[in-house]
């Protein structure tokens, strides 16, 4: 490819990849971001002595590359750690996963899990082309299915799993065998499921470790730039400040479904597609509090409907620069839909009654800190729609010279490392 001007709108870690990538090739592409800081959703924040993310971020890795990618950024400021994620179920703490861990159940639901389990694993035919709640009921059976599966993923995806198909999945879930289960429906069974069971995480200060170190080396970054227009045919940006750029091809890590409130002038069938994308959104509370906790868990799943949180995690037992004496730092996270708005004065409240309920915060607990952030663009719907819609508007604007990247850009469920290796696949296209 000749001299071509490249524009990056967001700096998030999926923009700041594709500018390192091609930077690193000899081509230094601009970007454009809208916040004050590179980071994107990896951001953190320090309040009161507390360092918070802006939602639960954790690094986990399959690709020897992204390792390496990672730790030649952070150099010595990364730790690893072995997973200690539990659920919360029948009123008390079991080990996750869920599928391989029934000995502390009441008696009667571990029977039931175990024994669907068994009818399911004979039939041995799953399938991921149909819906996700077939794919639950014949892979796990109906024990499962009904005291941990469905209850949660209505409660994190905002749709029953009967609307989801089975794109998603990409090893998020584990499967473990026949052997396995059985073995944790006896006694609590300590072994690493899923592509999640060790996790690294920044030494020193939060998350936003990784994406400034990959910002210090790229050279054209420009904060505070927000967007307001798209040009197809002038091949034009539009900045806030009313300064239009000119580019030969564009990278766009905005989250999809904003895209039609740039571009004007889209085709019908465009917009149509456009109006078929669906996604959750994202409560996230921090607190920061004056207590101890030795329970060394990283994370916990709430499949309850009467507990508001999906998920909570405990920043102080990610990395030693947030172990300090007698105080606790965590975060609770809480789906919704558009169709199902929250007042986060009320959540607030609930969501602190609810940590009391599951004895990790008490009533009384003195809170030092406390952040709440609402994520608009929480997890695309991978609904019978999502497929065709997605792939239609990604095949029209690359017609245009506009690439889709990251998690939001692309539109698609991805972890840390995934996002940094979709940046550096969108450099590579464009060299």
């Amino acid at each position: 490819m000749g001299k071509k001007r490249i524009l990056i709108l967001g700096a998030g870690l999926a923009g700041l990849s594709a500018a390192w990538h091609l930077q690193k090739k000899g081509i230094e592409a601009i970007v454009f971001e809208k916040e004050k800081e590179p980071g994107g959703l990896c951001r953190s924040k320090n309040i009161n002595g507390f360092t918070f993310d802006y939602s639960g971020h954790l690094l986990h890795f399959k690709h020897k590359w992204a390792f390496n990618f990672v730790r030649n950024l952070l150099g010595d400021n990364l730790t690893q750690r072995k997973r200690s994620s539990w659920v919360y179920s029948h009123n008390r703490y079991i080990r996750y996963p869920f599928q391989a861990n029934f000995s502390r159940l009441p008696s009667s639901a571990a029977k039931e899990c175990l024994s669907g389990f068994l009818r399911a694993s004979k039939n041995n035919h799953c399938k991921k082309n149909g819906n996700f709640l077939s794919w639950i009921n014949q892979t796990f059976g109906e024990g499962i299915a009904r005291h941990f599966m469905v209850p949660y993923n209505t409660k994190f995806w905002t749709v029953p799993p009967e609307e989801l198909t089975c794109e998603w999945l990409d090893g998020f879930i584990p499967v473990p065998s026949p052997a396995q289960v059985i073995e944790g429906a006896g006694r609590e069974n300590k072994r690493q499921f899923g592509y999640n069971a060790r996790f690294w995480y920044p030494k020193s200060g939060g998350i936003n470790q990784l994406p400034l170190a990959l910002a210090a080396e790229i050279k054209h970054i420009h904060t505070e730039c927000p967007i307001t227009e798209i040009s197809l045919y002038k091949k034009t940006i539009k900045l806030n400040s009313g300064n239009k750029e000119k580019f030969d091809y564009l990278i766009s890590t905005i989250p999809l479904p904003e895209i039609p409130l740039l571009i004007k002038g889209l085709s019908k069938q465009a917009c149509s597609l456009f109006s078929k994308l669906k996604w959750n959104s994202i409560l996230n509370l921090n607190l920061g509090l004056e207590k101890k906790d030795s329970s060394g868990r990283h994370w916990v799943y709430f499949p309850q409907k009467d507990i508001y949180f999906f998920r909570t995690g405990f920043y102080h037992n990610f990395s030693p620069c947030f172990s300090r004496p007698n105080k606790f730092s965590l975060y609770a996270e809480a789906a919704y839909s558009k169709d199902n708005m929250v007042n986060k004065n009320d959540i607030i409240d609930r969501i602190i009654k609810d940590l009391d309920r599951v004895g990790i915060v008490k009533g009384d607990s003195i809170i030092n800190a406390q952040d709440i952030n609402d994520i608009e663009y929480g997890y695309p719907i991978y609904d019978a729609n999502y497929s065709k819609a997605r792939g239609g508007i990604s095949e029209y604007l690359a017609n245009k010279d506009i690439t889709l990247c990251g998690r939001y850009g692309s539109w698609k469920y991805m972890s840390m490392e995934k996002v940094l290796l979709n940046g550096k696949e969108a450099a590579d296209m464009l060299c």
